[in-house]
């Protein structure tokens, strides 16, 4: 069986020994650089399956590493390993193309999970083959992180992706708040219903054009995605 190859990049060497021999220890393939300006070279030789990420490391920091796989790869997961707890870091890091973090000091057992938590979720989307969805006068296409509207091209970031394929999975019927949670971001913690908000308002901002498209707050229960026949 092919194992699953882990691009770790993570500049405390105590540490990444560690990780890097309990991951492999569970039969993962473990590739393991400290510069974060070494990422790009080693990311296309390696051709890894998930890329795990500390965010302080030299050169390039860990936001920068993530925009570059992202830019090279729009699905491959990415997990940050980060000592950064404010809101505007994690967002950042959301916002750099991470699918998930995780909090230092961590457990094997957590990082072992949410790993292959987001290569399941990863695998599943592999398996849809590749189709454009309509919305109103948009063309939708997930696949491709696109959004057109006549000879307009929008790239999208992978969470709002994620979440414009769940309203548009619901045309015209409710969406509960909670289930889009758990489905996006795994939890329905307060920060991420915050990040929620946030992709809401800019799906409102993309969708803005075509006024048969509405994505309508029903308070306390979800969101009622619109679509003009």
């Amino acid at each position: 069986m092919q194992k699953t190859k882990v691009l770790y990049v993570e500049d405390e060497p105590f540490l990444g020994k560690i990780v890097k021999e309990s991951l492999e220890s569970r039969s993962f393939d473990v590739c393991m650089v400290a510069d974060g300006q070494l990422v790009s070279r080693l990311f296309e030789e390696y051709k890894p399956d998930i890329c795990v990420l500390d965010i302080m490391l030299p050169n390039k920091d860990g936001y920068e590493v993530a925009t570059s796989i992202r830019q090279k790869n729009p699905q491959i997961p990415i997990l940050f390993l980060t000592a950064k707890t404010q809101t505007e870091d994690l967002l950042k890091g959301f916002q750099a193309g991470g699918n998930d973090y995780i909090k230092k000091p961590f457990s094997m057992e957590e990082l072992i999970v949410r790993m292959q938590n987001l290569l399941q979720i990863t695998y599943r989307k592999s398996q849809v083959s590749s189709q454009t969805i309509s919305i109103g006068r948009y063309e939708f296409n997930p696949q491709r992180y696109e959004l057109k509207l006549g000879d307009k091209l929008r790239k999208l970031s992978y969470r709002e992706t994620e979440l414009l394929s769940i309203l548009a999975e619901n045309q015209n019927f409710t969406v509960n708040r909670k289930e889009i949670l758990l489905r996006v971001w795994d939890d329905d913690s307060f920060f991420n219903s915050r990040n929620l908000d946030v992709y809401i308002t800019k799906l409102r901002d993309y969708l803005k054009e075509d006024t048969s498209v509405q994505i309508i707050t029903i308070k306390g229960v979800g969101y009622n995605f619109l679509v003009g026949r």
